[in-house]
Order: C-alpha cells, then sequence, then structure tokens
C-alpha cells in the first residue's frame, strides 16, 4: 500500500514538473511575440494591389505604458477607427479589439502558433454574447519580414464564422 502511494506521488510529481516545463515555454513564447509586436511600433499602409486599400494608411502601432503594452489604432482618422491593445497577462500574450461595431473581443496568442505567425482565439469580451453577436472572434499575424506583415481575422455571428466578416490584409511599413 505504501509503495502504491509512493508510486502514485512519484507519478503525480513528474507530470506537475512537465507541465511547469510547458508554462514556462509558452511563457517564453508569450514574451518572444510581445517583443515582435513592440518592433511594429510606426505605420503601415496596405500593400499594392490590395484594390481599395492600397497606399493607405491601415495601422499606427505605439508601444506604450513604460513598455507594457502596444497600442495598434487601425483605419485612424476614418469613421470605422478602431484600437486594439495587446500585452501580457500571467505568462500569456492577449489582445483587446475596441471595435467600431461598440464590442470588446478579448483574444490570447496560441502558444504553439507556428514560428512566423501569431494565432489569436476568442477568449472573452465585452458588450457581447459570442453565441449571438457579430464580433472578431479570432485572427494571426503573420510576420513576412520587419516591414511586411499579413493579418487574417475572422468575425463570427450567431456562433459560426461568417464568410463576410473575414479580412485578410497585406500591410508594409511606411517610409519615412
Amino acid at each position: 500500500m505504501a509503495r502504491q502511494f509512493w508510486c502514485g506521488g512519484l507519478v503525480l510529481l513528474a507530470v506537475a514538473a512537465g507541465a511547469g516545463a510547458d508554462d514556462k515555454n509558452d511563457t517564453k513564447a508569450a514574451q518572444a511575440g510581445f517583443e515582435r509586436f513592440k518592433k511594429l511600433a510606426g505605420e503601415w499602409v496596405a500593400a499594392d494591389g490590395q484594390d481599395a486599400l492600397s497606399g493607405q494608411l491601415v495601422s499606427v502601432y505605439k508601444v506604450t505604458a513604460a513598455g507594457s503594452a502596444v497600442h495598434e489604432t487601425l483605419f485612424p482618422g476614418s469613421p470605422h477607427e478602431m484600437v486594439t491593445v495587446y500585452h501580457l497577462d500571467r505568462g500569456s500574450l492577449v489582445l483587446t479589439h475596441y471595435c467600431s461595431a461598440g464590442n470588446q473581443p478579448h483574444l490570447k496568442a496560441d502558444p504553439n502558433s507556428p514560428p512566423d505567425r501569431i494565432d489569436f482565439k476568442f477568449a472573452g469580451g465585452t458588450n457581447l454574447d459570442p453565441a449571438k453577436d457579430a464580433h472578431m472572434h479570432e485572427g494571426s499575424i503573420t510576420f513576412v519580414d520587419e516591414d511586411r506583415i499579413e493579418w487574417t481575422w475572422v468575425g463570427y455571428q450567431g456562433g459560426k464564422p461568417v464568410a463576410d466578416h473575414k479580412m485578410i490584409v497585406k500591410l508594409v511599413r511606411k517610409k519615412k
């Protein structure tokens, strides 16, 4: 009986140690992702070839709050201006998107995203019912190189993706 107790305890200890290692890796991935967002500071325009948006200022990234947050203004100065704030929360990279629709989806980065991309998944929000209301539900940012990124955002309504609520935008850093 005592032997089973000790063996069971050792198994639990090994599992807990493994989980701790995963948590450390997830925290490292979140920190690395956040550092990538900091490097986006500046103005970003739509890449050539995107009919309606080509050359338009689409996004402005600013590192703020003593380096603890990245503030993104989307479509600055337009009637559909929006803000997204990226920051670390207990070892995870998260964002809150302040949408022109008046809701605030909260998304969390997947620590297992590919090296050149950060995938975000819905983790709650305010001023919305995710089972009914239209909202940004998931997305990704691909870091093509230091001066090019690609967004893919998917909106949901009625608890499902909406085909005309998918946005894919290629951005290039605005040269000074």
